[in-house]
């Protein structure tokens, strides 16, 4: 109760910024439901003027059915421009919301996006939202013409016949039980739902991000009983929250039609007594109906809110997610960096219970060539991860030219580095655009030339369009080769003070690994340059070699002097060199 109570406080924040356009539309409402109202009174007059053989007032009528039209069509404009108004609260509203939440998942912390499945966060920055967009506009369309027809029907009742309304205001309060135990059982149960739905978009989203793997493994039925178990978990808690949300209208419409009949049965036994004409009568029918009508709508709609609620809440939830450490208000800009770093009693682990990087120190020159060797799960990548300060350090710290990186800005601090890792790095758009991601103003000339330099120009140039040629997300149908060529050229094209070489070369052919090889070489000379291998003969030339093994140095120094000490890098090299 607590949580839908903030989320409704909530959302009424986010309304408040188009209070006008609430206030116009509410007054749109009052007007739309006061012409409504005013129909049945003018069918009564005319119904009392058709009464008694040779008496029918055909003027009279045709005056007050012109009047009806006036009316109707004055009732029509109203409800149109209300309408509108509520979709641009409503879609406004939506867009704000979806606006915020991706504005803080683009600055949570990596720990976050390790810890959700992508498609749980999909679901509710895409489904929960449009479902939330749904409930929302059906409560403005529909709750305030609601209430209002509710209080003004029952004014008008009480003016034209008060033992009459009575009767009305007697049954009706059974509609409010009836939609309040509905309206407490579906929240829970649409909850379960959306969250099962999240579950259901991960799943999918991994299944079709990971397709080739799937089919590599033979995974696909293994994956199909996955699947089926969760849509039937879907399906099993969909049907419940529907089944009592459905129970909503026939229930209210129950209630509505004993409001009916007793207004008839009551109101006929007083008009053979004279208390109330046949015109008035049928007029306090007519109200009766349009009473009790809204009762159906409203618990329509506090069902469609129920759902509309649940799916705020998550979206709310990830908007309040605490994101990552914010750039110290005095932090400095890092322009032109010498490429001096230094890790000073570093320790690091992902998980509390887990611990990895422990007591790390290096110091590095400007200029020099680091490489990071080890067996898999060391910590190699995870030092790649606290330079660039995509994860902060436990304890220690980290300096470049002097400087905790802490103190330095994160977008001055990366964009000071230059990485390739194994993994490419592409989005969806032209050859041209992830090339130039780096350097978007750098001319066509540039482009080409550290193209050139990666080996890529070639490739490049047999496709369709050239450089303008669209590959899709994740570098589409360009084999993985070809991608990693694409990261190295960007970086080429940047030249940044300091460089990141995580497994650069591990898809690419060898010949064409020892023409990189040598570009990067010349790329390298006078930058700070930190080479993650598993291939030892592609570091030998590095001015110092760091053998790492669960989270720590073990030995470091020069392929030579390593050779020489006959130690763990000894025991690798001959790995890999023993024939």
């Amino acid at each position: 109760m607590k949580d839908r109570k903030s989320t409704v406080l909530r959302v009424l924040q986010y309304i408040r910024k188009y209070r006008m356009f609430v206030i116009f539309s509410l007054l749109l409402a009052a007007v739309t439901v006061g012409l409504t109202l005013y129909v049945p009174i003018l069918v009564g007059d005319a119904v009392d003027l058709l009464l008694g053989v040779g008496k029918v007032d055909f003027e009279q009528i045709f005056k007050i059915m012109f009047e009806i039209g006036i009316v109707m069509l004055v009732t029509a404009l109203a409800q149109w421009v209300m309408n509108t108004c509520n979709n641009h609260i409503a879609y406004h509203v939506v867009k704000d919301i979806r606006e915020d939440a991706f504005a803080n998942l683009e600055r949570l912390s990596f720990i976050f996006l390790d810890g959700h499945s992508y498609g749980d966060i999909v679901s509710r920055i895409v489904a929960d939202v449009d479902t939330f967009a749904d409930g929302l506009l059906m409560g403005f369309t529909q709750l305030f013409t609601g209430v209002l027809t509710i209080a003004g029907t029952l004014i008008f009742m009480l003016v034209t016949n008060v033992p009459i309304a009575l009767v009305v205001v007697c049954i009706t309060p059974l509609s409010f039980f009836v939609a309040k135990f509905i309206a407490g059982k579906t929240f829970h149960m649409f909850k379960e739902q959306s969250q099962t739905r999240g579950e259901q978009t991960a799943l999918i989203d991994e299944a079709i991000g990971n397709q080739k793997l799937v089919k590599m493994f033979s995974q696909e039925e293994k994956l199909t009983q996955k699947f089926t178990e969760i849509n039937g978990r879907l399906e099993e808690c969909s049907l419940k929250a529907i089944f009592f949300s459905s129970i909503t209208n026939p229930a209210t419409r129950f209630v509505n039609s004993l409001v009916y009949a007793g207004v008839g049965i009551f109101g006929a036994l007083v008009a053979i007594k004279g208390g109330i004409s046949v015109g008035r009568l049928s007029c306090f029918l007519s109200y009766a109906n349009q009473y009790t009508k809204p009762f159906n709508e409203i618990s329509g709609v506090i069902t469609e809110l129920q759902n509309a609620l649940v799916c705020a809440s998550r979206i709310f939830e990830l908007i309040d997610e605490t994101p990552q450490v914010p750039d110290d208000e005095k932090a400095r800009v890092l322009r032109q960096a010498k490429g001096e770093v230094s890790l000073d009693q570093v320790y690091f682990s992902y998980l509390p219970e887990q611990k990895l990087i422990q007591n790390f120190n290096l110091a590095v020159k400007p200029g020099q060539r680091i490489a990071i060797v080890g067996p898999t799960g060391c910590g190699k990548t995870t030092v790649i991860n606290l330079l660039m300060r995509f994860y902060d350090v436990n304890s220690g710290q980290i300096n470049v030219d002097g400087t905790d990186i802490r103190k330095i800005t994160r977008g001055s601090l990366r964009t000071g580095y230059g990485m390739v890792l194994q993994e490419t790095w592409l989005k969806s758009g032209t050859i041209r655009e992830n090339i130039c991601m780096g350097r978007p103003d750098a001319s066509e000339e540039e482009m080409i030339q550290a193209s050139k330099a990666a080996h890529a120009h070639s490739f490049i140039k047999r496709l369709p369009k050239g450089y303008d040629t669209v590959i899709g997300e994740d570098g589409g149908s360009l084999s993985q080769g070809q991608k990693q060529l694409l990261c190295i050229a960007r970086v080429m094209l940047c030249l940044p003070p300091m460089l990141i070489l995580d497994e650069a070369t591990s898809s690419i052919d060898t010949r064409t690994e020892q023409k990189i090889q040598k570009a990067f070489a010349t790329m390298m000379e006078g930058r700070t340059s930190f080479i993650v291998a598993h291939r030892l003969s592609t570091i030998r030339e590095a001015d110092v070699i760091l053998v790492m093994k669960d989270g720590n140095i073990i030995e470091q120094g020069s392929h030579e002097s390593l050779l020489a000490k006959n130690g763990f890098y000894t025991e690798l090299y001959k790995s890999q060199f023993s024939g």
